[in-house]
């Protein structure tokens, strides 16, 4: 039964900054865990600019939850998708604020 379930779009912004950088995230509710994570849920936020990521938060399949900010790749726990929403925007304020 779960095999047939479809993932579920949970939210989804994308904006463009002042500054010409691109924010987004989106975050689907998956009928099973992306592996090695526990949660049901699958997401990718990004802020770039000029082409170049500066702050990312994701959770690929065989690596887990994890972040970006800059080249370092960081792991993150991820608690809710509300949290997510704001740790993504603290960190691309804080990024925006360093340059």
């Amino acid at each position: 039964m779960i095999a047939n379930m479809k993932a579920e779009l949970i939210t989804r912004f994308k904006t463009v900054m002042d500054d010409g950088g691109v924010m987004e995230l989106v975050v689907w509710r998956v009928p099973e865990p992306v592996p090695p994570t526990e949660h049901g849920y699958k997401y990718r936020a990004v802020y770039a600019v000029a082409g170049q990521r500066l702050v990312g938060f994701d959770n690929e399949r065989g690596k887990g939850d994890h972040q970006h900010a800059g080249d370092q790749e960081l792991p993150y726990n991820f608690t809710s998708v509300d949290q997510l929403v704001e740790d993504f925007i603290a960190a691309v304020d804080a990024a925006r604020s360093a340059t």
